[in-house]
């Protein structure tokens, strides 16, 4: 999963560099009715609409690469002659040009793609003739290495543009605005084969999501047929489990804190890489290591890692550490942290009891008003 992949795409969508040979559509209403089905050449489009559908296009490939952008494996069944990864290849080498092919796969997008209202389905194919890069990565126009072939498809909704007032200058007046159905940016796409160390894999397909918690299992499923990825939420609330299992009564706030901050100082040292940082079951166990857990516990780590994520799932560190602000909450209060001040906060048992203890230097403010501190005795 590289940026830099997936930018040298999206370059592609500008009438200078245009590799797209064919553009397909289905408009699909609320009762998964399908409207009507389009095809054609895609430079034969007027350039205004040629201009709107790569910005379609661009934002199918937006968004943050392990969040928007997932790059989904094949299992091996998927690749039998009658999986949906054979499938897409077929629809891939067809071109987009054998109409029972085309209404086959609207078919499978409208059975199981669950949205209870109007939608556009947009389905492209385009040749890329992969320029070769000199060693200081300078593009050789006239040298090109591999051909990418893929698909691309975006699934928009189609929405009622909101009333209102607007000038006609025909009238020279204000008028009411006539509403109009509005296509608008895509919810739902894919790119396949996926495009990786700048060659296809066709064991891959690269899936977007402009909500990646927005889940649609049975459209990943029986349309992609890729293994289904878990969404930021889903790799938080499990890490937090793994965690919270593996430490026990050991998990205290110190010990907490000592694994984000590892976790971010990690980010930090990544910030360059254009490979998003992913941690996988030997990188959580020497996180935890690093930060004092005892080997029974860790043992008992690799147990919890298999039963809560599966022993090869990795987890994307962005979406399981705490960088913006780190929370403290009991069932009455709510403390929000800046994360590189968390050490102001320890925990002290006091009077018998287990409290926080916050160190106060500066200002407090009430909702949001000033307030003095309790001067200190001489």
């Amino acid at each position: 999963m590289n940026k830099k992949d997936i930018l040298e795409i999206r370059k592609q969508f500008t009438p200078e560099r245009c590799c797209i040979s064919r553009i397909c559509g289905c408009y699909v209403d609320h009762e998964k009715t399908k409207k009507f089905v389009s095809k054609s050449a895609f430079l034969s489009l007027p350039e205004e609409e040629e201009f709107k559908y790569f910005t379609l296009f661009k934002q199918t490939l937006s968004g943050t690469p392990g969040k928007n952008l997932v790059y989904m494996d094949f299992p091996i069944e998927a690749e039998m002659p009658d999986g949906t990864q054979a499938f897409l290849l077929k629809l891939r080498d067809s071109k987009l040009d054998d109409d029972m092919l085309l209404e086959e796969f609207y078919d499978r997008v409208i059975e199981n793609f669950h949205y209870g209202e109007n939608y556009y389905i947009i389905l492209i194919h385009g040749t890329y003739d992969i320029p070769g890069r000199t060693g200081d990565g300078l593009e050789m126009e006239d040298a090109s290495t591999h051909v990418y072939e893929h698909i691309l498809c975006s699934i928009c909704p189609v929405n009622m543009s909101k009333p209102g007032l607007a000038y006609n200058e025909l009238s020279n007046a204000i008028e009411n605005r006539i509403r109009d159905w509005i296509v608008e940016a895509p919810m739902r796409g894919f790119l396949f084969p996926a495009f990786a160390d700048r060659q296809q894999d066709i064991h891959q397909v690269i899936s977007y999501a402009k909500n990646p918690e927005d889940e649609q299992p049975d459209y990943l499923e029986h349309v992609l047929g890729a293994y289904i990825p878990l969404t930021p939420k889903t790799q938080r609330s499990t890490f937090n489990a793994i965690l919270a299992e593996t430490l026990g009564d050991e998990g205290d706030y110190e010990a907490i804190c000592s694994v984000h901050e590892q976790i971010n100082e990690l980010i930090e040292e990544q910030k360059d890489n254009p490979e998003p940082l992913l941690l996988g079951k030997p990188d959580v166990r020497r996180i935890l290591s690093s930060v004092g857990v005892d080997e029974e516990k860790l043992t008992q780590f690799d147990r919890v890692y298999d039963e809560e994520a599966g022993e090869r799932t990795e987890l994307l560190a962005t979406n399981i550490a705490v960088s913006r602000k780190f929370e403290i909450e009991t069932p009455d209060i709510m403390i929000k942290v800046n994360p590189e001040r968390a050490d102001l906060i320890e925990t002290r048992i006091i009077d018998g009891r287990q409290c926080l203890v916050i160190a106060v230097d500066d200002h407090i403010q009430v909702n949001g008003i000033n307030v003095r501190t309790i001067a200190q005795k001489e």
